[in-house]
């Protein structure tokens, strides 16, 4: 499930909790609508969290060095264009 998923039990789940007032024989709506929230959240949290785990991170201490080529031309083989050396 990925994170729109953990957002709809989140919504749904507040729905369901706070904006109802359904009352259906053995089932208790507003424990279901907490229910789903939680899962919602425990979802989110667990999305987050490889989420982040997945990123590549470049520490700020590394360094770019760029070596300066110096391009050897022979006149006279054909390759002028520096690909020949």
């Amino acid at each position: 499930m990925g994170l729109g998923g953990c957002i709809v039990l989140i919504a749904v789940g507040a729905i369901l909790a706070f904006a109802t007032d359904w009352h259906l024989a053995g089932v208790n709506v507003p424990l279901v609508g907490f229910i789903l929230m939680i899962v919602g959240l425990i979802g989110t949290v667990t999305f987050t969290s490889i989420a982040r785990r997945r990123r590549v991170v470049v520490p700020p201490s590394a360094t770019v060095v760029e070596e300066e080529r110096h391009h050897h031309r022979h006149h006279g083989d054909g390759y002028t264009d520096g690909y020949g050396v």
